[in-house]
């Protein structure tokens, strides 16, 4: 059964939980793919996966196509594609329902501080728990 897990966000900080997430799973031996809207968003994710704590180090790339991501434990993309086989999911932004079934474990947000990505993740909630997914939800 996949889980997925919602966390609710008051303010837009998204890319701190995406970094935390994926040394949390990394540091536990999982691989970890990231998803976000657009290669710009994966630029700047990519950087701040280099500064967003000091003297931390995770070992990522972007998956643009060019280069060959099979062994990497983190990475960030934009498509709907796997190509580290990861097992942890964590969603910078929605994904279709038949790539998600191939991971263990999602994480999605709740943006509470914008009332349409407010409504689009209770749909989402509503959907996964209709396709049989388990969907549980933490605060943040």
């Amino acid at each position: 059964m996949v889980i997925v897990e919602f966390i609710k966000l008051k303010k837009p900080e998204k890319a701190r939980l995406l970094c935390e997430l994926a040394e949390l799973h990394y540091q536990g031996g999982s691989r970890v793919y990231l998803t976000v809207q657009d290669e710009n968003q994966a630029v700047t994710l990519d950087q701040f996966l280099w500064t967003y704590k000091k003297n931390s180090f995770l070992p990522h790339s972007c998956d643009t196509g060019a280069v060959d991501c099979l062994d990497d434990p983190i990475v960030i993309g934009t498509r709907d594609r796997n190509p580290n086989a990861a097992r942890i999911l964590v969603m910078g932004k929605p994904c279709s329902i038949s790539f998600m079934k191939q991971f263990e474990k999602i994480y999605d947000f709740v943006e509470l501080y914008d009332e349409e990505l407010t409504r689009a993740a209770r749909c989402r909630f509503a959907q996964y728990r209709e396709l049989g997914f388990a969907p549980g939800m933490r605060g943040e």
